[in-house]
């Protein structure tokens, strides 16, 4: 019975949003103030029956009701309680469901905490996300339904994929939808605002929080998928330019983009219509990556479904979201003013170059996405597009667009000066090319743009802490003083800071890992031995075990340098009893920010085995940069001016705030 009304609490959801998106619209357009007001008590409606049904399922799947077709498909009894729960969204009708409840969350949240917005601005914020709701409230229940039953119900399930059966599940698909989802408030704004047609500071100041939130979310999402694959797979790579990773690296590109231009529009009122449509593309490309990953089009380790009429309702979404949205875009263009007039060099200016290049970037990893299958739709022909392409491509464009980064914010609003701006990174400069020069000498060689790449990273460091140095007038006033003046930066400035200095530490140990990373496959017999990164492994035999759903064999090694003994690794094979589908689980010891890294191959005749070892020099550097990035959106967010609306007696003031800043 309790399976029943999950299903019937979800039709419900289904009938709350469609109310939430009529009722609010029509009052909007008849200028009803009762009807307007339905929104925010439907949109908390509507998320309380999508809670309700998603814990149904979650509570099915942790008492193993196998008469559940989705839980007879992707649980097992003995499978751990974390996976059995984790396991919800391990699959194609259950990850649906996490992005509707997902999508309710951020409608209540505008529900409750958005009383500062314009009435009309919320009715039709929640109207606008009560339309994207039941799009895919309709999805689930016609063609995604998680609570159909099976009679008579078996007595085991098929088990859980086996590569999902990780911590990573439990984490890396939530942050990623907080991430794709949180972008579809910024869509609901763009669109609320060309329906009233005003667009002003204000609205970039109330869309930016969101913006911001969900960037962070999905960079958390991103890194921690690259690091899940990087442990799981025993590929022993940390990005495969696969389309499905390329499926949410285009939205986050483009929501960086619309992040830097709502600066632009909020402190000078400028490429208003460039930010509504960054708004729009954003959200359009988290609903590309949707139907990517859902439709079946793809062939990836990552998709679900492969299910046509699942891919052509989700393409019917996509149309109607993306061609609608486009089309009021085209219909307003003309009657929204571009803003406010700034030299090329200025920090506006500075920030126009990110979002060309950005945007420029997207466009080109989706264009090596889609090309084949396109090409394949066309002529039947089948290619890749690897990374070759992508390095090539992305590369070229992102070494302009890292060199421009630290000047960005010591550069004036509206005018600014670029010698002056360069004169103060001569240090940041320095110190990069200093330390390229020391990891030459350490290296003695090796691909010479690899210590270019090392300069750089390290002058994004420096350079963003030298933003900070400025503004606090270390060295130019006495210490007691520049801590007050550091003390009183605002919560943006620091949050700046970090996402950049963020991105100087990820490039350090892509380049590091990239360049001067070893790998060694040999076959191995008990008390051989191999040498990687200064570090000597002997192979010291198998053991064989047995874990809750699945057997194993691992095998032990011994790590030593200069000949003493300083730890031991175990990598395994399993295999997973229900499925009898085999898993590798590499080997993994952390020696500061690098990896010793050994993965498991074939057994060969005779007692040996393939043995894969690499030696990885800087690599947490890539998700240490990721997290400190992420830890830059969170400290912005916490700015207050952030959190709140942008009142009239606030506005009065701004002009006697920017004076004495």
């Amino acid at each position: 019975m309790i399976i029943e009304l999950g299903h019937y609490a979800l039709v419900l959801a289904l009938a709350t949003t469609i109310i939430q998106c009529l009722l609010p619209l029509a009052g909007t357009l008849r200028n009803d103030r009762a009807l307007m007001a339905v929104a925010p008590a439907a949109a908390l409606a509507g998320f309380l029956l999508v809670l309700f049904s998603f814990c149904v399922l979650t509570f099915a799947y942790v008492v193993s009701d196998f008469s559940v077709v989705n839980v007879w498909e992707n649980s097992h009894s003995l499978k751990p309680m974390i996976y059995k729960i984790s396991g919800v969204w391990g699959n194609h009708e259950g990850s649906m469901m996490l992005w509707l409840l997902i999508l309710a969350i951020f409608s209540a949240l505008v529900a409750v905490f958005g009383s500062n917005l314009p009435e009309r601005l919320r009715a039709n914020v929640l109207a606008v996300q009560g339309l994207i709701s039941t799009a895919f409230g309709l999805f689930i229940l016609l063609t995604s339904n998680p609570f159909l039953r099976l009679s008579p119900a078996p007595a085991e399930g098929r088990d859980l994929n086996p590569v999902l059966q990780d911590i990573g599940l439990a984490i890396h698909p939530p942050l990623l939808y907080l991430g794709y989802v949180g972008f579809s408030l910024c869509f609901s704004f763009a669109i609320a605002a060309l329906i009233d047609g005003r667009i002003d500071a204000a609205w970039a100041r109330w869309v930016r929080p969101w913006a911001l939130a969900a960037w962070s979310f999905l960079t958390a999402g991103i890194a921690m998928g690259s690091y899940w694959a990087y442990y799981e797979l025993g590929w022993g790579g940390w990005w495969f330019w696969d389309p499905v990773e390329n499926a949410s690296f285009i939205p986050w590109l483009a929501g960086t983009a619309l992040l830097h231009s709502a600066i632009v529009m909020e402190k000078r009122e400028a490429l208003k219509i460039w930010t509504v449509l960054l708004a729009i593309l954003t959200f359009s490309m988290s609903l590309l990556g949707t139907f990517l990953v859902r439709s079946g089009v793809l062939t990836s380790v990552h998709a679900f479904a492969t299910d046509p009429t699942r891919g052509i309702f989700i393409l019917g979404i996509l149309v109607f979201f993306i061609g609608g949205a486009l089309s009021l875009f085209a219909f307003r263009a003309t009657t929204l003013k571009a803003g406010g007039l700034f030299q090329p060099i200025s920090r506006e200016g500075a920030l126009v170059l990110n979002n060309l290049i950005l945007t420029t970037a997207a466009a080109t990893v989706l264009t090596g996405t889609l090309y084949p299958l396109m090409l394949e739709a066309v002529t039947g022909e089948k290619i890749s597009v690897g990374p070759p392409f992508f390095n090539l491509t992305f590369g070229l464009l992102m070494i302009p667009l890292l060199l421009a980064v630290p000047f960005g914010p010591l550069l004036a609003w509206k005018r600014g000066d670029l010698l002056a701006a360069g004169q103060r990174l001569f240090a940041a400069a320095g110190i990069g090319l200093t330390v390229a020069a020391i990891a030459l000498y350490i290296e003695r060689g090796g691909p010479i743009m690899a210590y270019f790449g090392i300069a750089t990273g390290v002058y994004l460091i420096v350079g963003a802490l030298t933003d900070l140095w400025l503004r606090a007038g270390i060295g130019k006033v006495a210490p007691s003083v520049a801590w007050r003046r550091f003390k009183g930066l605002p919560g943006s400035a620091f949050g700046t800071a970090l996402a950049h200095l963020g991105v100087g530490v990820m490039l350090v140990g892509i380049v590091a890992v990239t360049a001067f990373e070893t790998e060694h496959v040999v076959e191995m017999k008990p008390g051989m031995q191999v040498e990687a990164g200064g570090f000597v492994l002997t192979y010291d035999g198998m053991r064989s075990g047995q874990g809750p759903n699945y057997s194993e064999d691992s095998a032990h090694f011994t790590v030593a340098r200069g000949g003493v003994a300083v730890t031991e690794i175990w990598s395994s094979k399993r295999m997973y009893t229900a499925r009898r589908m085999p898993t590798t689980e590499a080997g993994i010891r952390t020696f500061g920010l690098s990896q010793l890294y050994v993965s498991l191959g074939d057994e060969m005749t005779g007692g040996g085995i393939v043995v894969r070892v690499w030696w990885k020099p800087m690599i947490l550097c890539i998700w240490f940069g990721a997290l400190i990035m992420m830890a830059g959106g969170t400290v912005s967010l916490c700015d207050r001016r952030l959190r709140v609306g942008a009142p009239q007696k606030a506005r009065r003031m701004k002009p006697a705030v920017e004076a004495a800043e």
